[in-house]
């Protein structure tokens, strides 16, 4: 650990945390069912991309309507 932890300037009890949650998920991480509970990353990007869409026209449509307002 103290290896590990010169070569990436990490702390070695925040490598042990690591390791132990490592260890406690990795039946989780391989049984699958991680996989269905967590999303990829390209699958996040994508939904917050739909969100940044969605409140971009929910904006632009209270402006116009503001300015129809004065």
């Amino acid at each position: 650990m103290a290896q590990l932890s010169s070569q990436y300037g990490v702390h070695p009890n925040q490598i042990g945390r690591w390791k132990k949650e490592l260890l406690e998920k990795l039946p989780e991480i391989f049984s699958g069912k991680w996989r269905k509970e967590h999303k990829t990353e390209a699958e996040m990007i994508a939904e917050l991309y739909q969100q940044i869409g969605q409140l971009k026209v929910e904006n632009d449509w209270l402006k116009k309507k503001s300015q129809l307002l004065r």
